[in-house]
Protein backbone atom coordinates (compact mmCIF):
# COMPACT_ATOMS: atom_id res chain seq x y z
CA UNK A 1 0.00 0.00 0.00
CA UNK A 2 1.34 3.57 -0.90
CA UNK A 3 1.14 5.88 1.60
CA UNK A 4 2.00 9.66 1.11
CA UNK A 5 4.65 11.79 2.31
CA UNK A 6 2.53 14.13 3.97
CA UNK A 7 1.07 11.17 6.10
CA UNK A 8 4.09 10.22 6.86
CA UNK A 9 5.18 12.70 8.19
CA UNK A 10 2.07 13.10 10.39
CA UNK A 11 2.79 9.52 11.78
CA UNK A 12 6.43 10.34 12.72
CA UNK A 13 5.17 13.84 14.31
CA UNK A 14 2.82 12.08 16.51
CA UNK A 15 4.94 9.30 17.35
CA UNK A 16 7.76 11.75 18.57
CA UNK A 17 4.54 13.82 20.36
CA UNK A 18 3.79 10.41 22.12
CA UNK A 19 7.32 9.78 23.45
CA UNK A 20 8.02 12.90 24.39
CA UNK A 21 4.86 12.86 26.74
CA UNK A 22 5.93 9.65 28.33
CA UNK A 23 9.03 11.60 28.88
CA UNK A 24 6.69 13.21 31.52
CA UNK A 25 5.37 10.35 32.93
CA UNK A 26 3.42 11.15 36.43
CA UNK A 27 5.68 13.09 38.63
CA UNK A 28 6.10 14.99 42.19
CA UNK A 29 6.39 18.50 43.29
CA UNK A 30 7.57 20.04 46.49
CA UNK A 31 5.48 23.31 47.22
CA UNK A 32 8.01 26.51 47.32
CA UNK A 33 7.15 29.29 49.42
CA UNK A 34 5.32 31.79 47.42
CA UNK A 35 3.69 28.76 44.97
CA UNK A 36 0.03 28.59 44.05
CA UNK A 37 -1.84 25.89 41.84
CA UNK A 38 -1.86 28.02 38.91
CA UNK A 39 1.81 28.67 39.47
CA UNK A 40 2.51 24.80 39.62
CA UNK A 41 0.15 23.95 36.93
CA UNK A 42 1.85 26.45 34.15
CA UNK A 43 5.42 25.33 35.51
CA UNK A 44 4.04 21.85 34.48
CA UNK A 45 1.76 22.93 31.86
CA UNK A 46 -1.37 21.35 33.05
CA UNK A 47 -4.50 22.90 34.15
CA UNK A 48 -5.20 23.74 38.19
CA UNK A 49 -8.54 21.22 37.64
CA UNK A 50 -6.24 18.36 36.99
CA UNK A 51 -3.94 19.25 39.85
CA UNK A 52 -7.00 19.45 41.97
CA UNK A 53 -8.19 16.55 41.04
CA UNK A 54 -4.87 14.64 41.51
CA UNK A 55 -4.24 15.45 45.10
CA UNK A 56 -7.80 15.90 46.62
CA UNK A 57 -7.92 19.33 46.37
CA UNK A 58 -11.28 22.19 46.73
CA UNK A 59 -10.88 25.65 45.61
CA UNK A 60 -10.40 26.50 48.86
CA UNK A 61 -7.53 24.49 50.52
CA UNK A 62 -4.41 26.25 50.46
CA UNK A 63 -0.29 24.61 50.17
CA UNK A 64 1.84 24.58 52.19
CA UNK A 65 5.42 25.09 52.31
CA UNK A 66 7.04 21.58 51.68
CA UNK A 67 4.24 20.13 50.55
CA UNK A 68 4.09 17.26 48.43
CA UNK A 69 2.27 17.36 45.21
CA UNK A 70 1.29 14.58 42.56
CA UNK A 71 1.91 15.74 38.98
CA UNK A 72 -0.24 13.72 36.84
CA UNK A 73 0.70 13.11 33.11
CA UNK A 74 -1.17 14.96 30.43
CA UNK A 75 -4.76 14.04 29.17
CA UNK A 76 -6.26 16.25 26.89
CA UNK A 77 -10.09 13.97 27.47
CA UNK A 78 -9.36 15.07 31.52
CA UNK A 79 -8.59 18.32 30.94
CA UNK A 80 -11.31 19.60 28.64
CA UNK A 81 -13.99 17.41 30.82
CA UNK A 82 -12.55 19.47 34.13
CA UNK A 83 -12.76 22.37 32.67
CA UNK A 84 -16.24 22.24 31.68
CA UNK A 85 -18.97 24.12 33.80
CA UNK A 86 -20.32 21.26 35.06
CA UNK A 87 -20.38 17.37 35.19
CA UNK A 88 -22.97 15.09 33.65
CA UNK A 89 -24.20 13.06 36.46
CA UNK A 90 -24.44 9.45 35.84
CA UNK A 91 -22.44 6.54 33.60
CA UNK A 92 -22.79 3.88 31.48
CA UNK A 93 -21.86 1.76 34.37
CA UNK A 94 -24.62 -0.50 35.92
CA UNK A 95 -25.20 -1.15 39.51
CA UNK A 96 -24.21 -4.95 39.79
CA UNK A 97 -20.54 -3.70 37.99
CA UNK A 98 -20.32 -0.99 41.03
CA UNK A 99 -18.87 -1.80 44.17
CA UNK A 100 -18.40 0.81 47.29
CA UNK A 101 -14.67 1.97 48.09
CA UNK A 102 -13.64 3.66 51.31
CA UNK A 103 -10.92 6.25 50.38
CA UNK A 104 -7.78 5.53 52.41
CA UNK A 105 -5.00 8.58 54.05
CA UNK A 106 -3.43 9.46 50.72
CA UNK A 107 -5.60 8.46 47.85
CA UNK A 108 -6.83 11.05 45.65
CA UNK A 109 -9.38 10.85 42.84
CA UNK A 110 -6.85 10.61 40.19
CA UNK A 111 -4.59 7.69 41.48
CA UNK A 112 -8.53 5.71 42.61
CA UNK A 113 -9.38 6.41 39.07
CA UNK A 114 -6.25 5.31 37.25
CA UNK A 115 -6.52 1.64 39.54
CA UNK A 116 -9.57 1.43 38.35
CA UNK A 117 -9.38 1.85 34.68
CA UNK A 118 -11.23 5.24 34.25
CA UNK A 119 -11.10 8.85 33.69
CA UNK A 120 -10.99 11.08 36.41
CA UNK A 121 -13.91 12.93 35.01
CA UNK A 122 -16.29 9.89 35.16
CA UNK A 123 -15.44 9.04 38.13
CA UNK A 124 -16.61 12.39 39.97
CA UNK A 125 -19.72 11.92 37.62
CA UNK A 126 -20.50 8.00 38.94
CA UNK A 127 -20.65 10.02 42.48
CA UNK A 128 -21.92 13.48 41.63
CA UNK A 129 -19.20 15.44 42.29
CA UNK A 130 -18.20 18.59 41.27
CA UNK A 131 -14.72 19.16 39.78
CA UNK A 132 -13.27 20.86 42.71
CA UNK A 133 -14.28 18.79 45.21
CA UNK A 134 -11.91 17.35 48.11
CA UNK A 135 -11.32 13.58 49.03
CA UNK A 136 -10.96 13.10 52.22
CA UNK A 137 -10.38 9.24 54.25
CA UNK A 138 -13.35 7.18 54.94
CA UNK A 139 -15.27 9.06 52.04
CA UNK A 140 -17.17 6.09 50.17
CA UNK A 141 -17.19 6.07 46.39
CA UNK A 142 -18.90 4.27 43.81
CA UNK A 143 -16.04 2.50 41.71
CA UNK A 144 -16.20 0.01 38.69
CA UNK A 145 -15.96 -3.55 40.20
CA UNK A 146 -12.51 -4.86 39.96
CA UNK A 147 -11.94 -7.39 37.15
CA UNK A 148 -10.82 -11.11 37.83
CA UNK A 149 -6.61 -11.35 37.12
CA UNK A 150 -6.97 -12.93 34.28
CA UNK A 151 -9.09 -9.87 32.39
CA UNK A 152 -6.71 -7.11 34.60
CA UNK A 153 -3.73 -8.42 32.67
CA UNK A 154 -5.67 -8.74 29.79
CA UNK A 155 -6.87 -5.03 30.07
CA UNK A 156 -3.13 -3.97 30.96
CA UNK A 157 -1.44 -4.91 28.18
CA UNK A 158 -4.14 -3.36 25.91
CA UNK A 159 -3.60 0.17 28.32
CA UNK A 160 0.23 -0.48 27.42
CA UNK A 161 -0.32 -0.81 23.59
CA UNK A 162 -0.72 1.80 21.27
CA UNK A 163 -3.98 1.99 19.89
CA UNK A 164 -3.83 4.89 17.65
CA UNK A 165 -5.48 4.69 14.31
CA UNK A 166 -5.40 7.36 11.29
CA UNK A 167 -7.81 7.57 8.26
CA UNK A 168 -8.50 9.80 5.89
CA UNK A 169 -10.87 12.05 5.92
CA UNK A 170 -14.75 11.49 5.22
CA UNK A 171 -16.40 13.47 2.92
CA UNK A 172 -17.22 16.78 4.50
CA UNK A 173 -18.22 18.98 1.46
CA UNK A 174 -19.90 22.29 2.82
CA UNK A 175 -19.06 21.73 6.05
CA UNK A 176 -17.25 24.68 8.34
CA UNK A 177 -13.88 23.92 9.58
CA UNK A 178 -11.83 26.08 12.17
CA UNK A 179 -9.61 27.26 8.86
CA UNK A 180 -10.46 27.10 5.23
CA UNK A 181 -9.76 24.32 3.29
CA UNK A 182 -7.99 22.25 5.38
CA UNK A 183 -6.59 18.52 4.55
CA UNK A 184 -8.54 16.40 7.21
CA UNK A 185 -6.63 13.51 8.76
CA UNK A 186 -8.90 11.76 11.50
CA UNK A 187 -6.82 10.34 14.44
CA UNK A 188 -7.75 8.14 16.70
CA UNK A 189 -6.56 6.71 19.81
CA UNK A 190 -4.88 8.40 22.93
CA UNK A 191 -6.40 11.40 20.66
CA UNK A 192 -9.53 10.98 19.22
CA UNK A 193 -9.99 14.31 16.86
CA UNK A 194 -9.52 15.58 13.27
CA UNK A 195 -5.94 17.31 12.17
CA UNK A 196 -6.34 20.11 9.86
CA UNK A 197 -3.77 21.68 7.44
CA UNK A 198 -3.70 25.29 7.26
CA UNK A 199 -1.89 28.44 6.21
CA UNK A 200 0.98 30.10 7.79
CA UNK A 201 -0.11 31.78 11.22
CA UNK A 202 -4.04 31.37 9.12
CA UNK A 203 -6.33 32.73 11.71
CA UNK A 204 -8.40 30.14 13.88
CA UNK A 205 -12.54 30.49 13.69
CA UNK A 206 -14.70 29.32 16.71
CA UNK A 207 -17.62 27.18 15.03
CA UNK A 208 -19.68 26.92 18.11
CA UNK A 209 -20.88 29.55 20.50
CA UNK A 210 -19.93 28.91 23.57
CA UNK A 211 -17.95 30.25 27.28
CA UNK A 212 -14.20 30.00 27.07
CA UNK A 213 -13.20 27.71 29.70
CA UNK A 214 -9.20 27.33 29.66
CA UNK A 215 -6.82 28.69 27.51
CA UNK A 216 -3.36 28.69 27.44
CA UNK A 217 0.11 26.16 26.99
CA UNK A 218 -0.81 22.29 27.48
CA UNK A 219 1.59 19.87 27.65
CA UNK A 220 2.45 18.28 24.34
CA UNK A 221 -0.33 20.66 22.66
CA UNK A 222 1.04 23.38 22.68
CA UNK A 223 -1.18 26.64 22.96
CA UNK A 224 -4.49 25.64 23.31
CA UNK A 225 -8.64 26.84 24.04
CA UNK A 226 -11.36 24.98 25.48
CA UNK A 227 -14.93 26.14 24.41
CA UNK A 228 -17.69 24.61 26.23
CA UNK A 229 -21.29 25.37 24.52
CA UNK A 230 -24.51 25.66 25.72
CA UNK A 231 -25.41 22.35 25.39
CA UNK A 232 -22.35 21.00 27.12
CA UNK A 233 -19.81 19.86 24.33
CA UNK A 234 -16.32 21.10 24.66
CA UNK A 235 -14.41 22.47 21.36
CA UNK A 236 -10.82 22.12 22.20
CA UNK A 237 -8.46 23.74 19.77
CA UNK A 238 -4.97 22.39 20.09
CA UNK A 239 -1.90 22.89 18.43
CA UNK A 240 -1.76 26.84 18.15
CA UNK A 241 0.87 28.96 17.98
CA UNK A 242 -1.01 32.06 19.98
CA UNK A 243 -4.45 32.73 21.36
CA UNK A 244 -6.29 35.98 21.14
CA UNK A 245 -9.40 34.92 24.13
CA UNK A 246 -9.41 34.85 27.82
CA UNK A 247 -10.85 32.32 30.34
CA UNK A 248 -14.05 33.42 30.91
CA UNK A 249 -14.57 35.54 27.54
CA UNK A 250 -18.14 34.49 25.36
CA UNK A 251 -17.31 33.72 21.99
CA UNK A 252 -19.79 33.60 19.16
CA UNK A 253 -19.53 31.38 15.14
CA UNK A 254 -16.81 33.29 13.30
CA UNK A 255 -14.87 34.60 16.11
CA UNK A 256 -11.10 34.35 15.98
CA UNK A 257 -9.63 32.38 18.89
CA UNK A 258 -6.25 32.20 17.50
CA UNK A 259 -3.54 31.70 14.98
CA UNK A 260 -2.52 28.01 13.58
CA UNK A 261 0.55 26.29 14.91
CA UNK A 262 3.89 24.64 13.34
CA UNK A 263 4.15 21.07 13.40
CA UNK A 264 7.70 20.74 15.13
CA UNK A 265 8.70 17.23 12.95
CA UNK A 266 7.09 18.10 9.87
CA UNK A 267 7.61 21.63 10.00
CA UNK A 268 3.64 22.55 8.24
CA UNK A 269 1.33 24.63 9.78
CA UNK A 270 -1.73 22.49 11.10
CA UNK A 271 -4.48 22.84 13.96
CA UNK A 272 -6.23 19.88 15.82
CA UNK A 273 -10.02 19.64 17.00
CA UNK A 274 -11.23 17.41 19.32
CA UNK A 275 -15.14 17.62 20.65
CA UNK A 276 -16.55 16.12 23.76
CA UNK A 277 -19.51 14.85 25.01
CA UNK A 278 -19.47 13.64 28.51
CA UNK A 279 -15.95 13.25 28.75
CA UNK A 280 -16.31 11.11 25.68
CA UNK A 281 -14.59 12.28 22.58
CA UNK A 282 -17.03 12.58 19.18
CA UNK A 283 -16.56 13.09 15.60
CA UNK A 284 -15.85 16.53 14.73
CA UNK A 285 -17.82 16.32 11.72
CA UNK A 286 -20.93 15.54 13.76
CA UNK A 287 -20.35 18.03 16.01
CA UNK A 288 -22.64 21.34 15.84
CA UNK A 289 -21.71 24.39 14.31
CA UNK A 290 -23.55 27.85 14.71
Amino acid sequence: MKVSKSFFKFFVGSFFFFAAASIFADATHMVEKGETLYSISRKYQITVSELRAANGLSESDVLKFGQKLNIPSPDIENAATLNSASLSSGSSYSSENLETYVAQKGDTYYGIARERGIKVAELFALNNLGSDASLKAGQKLKVPAKASSAAQTVALDLKDADPRKYSAAKSSSGLVWPVKNPRITYVNGKVSGVQLSAAKKEKIMNIMAGTVMYCGSYRGFGEVVFVQSKTGLIYAYTGMSSVSVNKGDYVVYGDTIGTAGVDSISKESRLTLMVFRNGSPIDPATAPRG
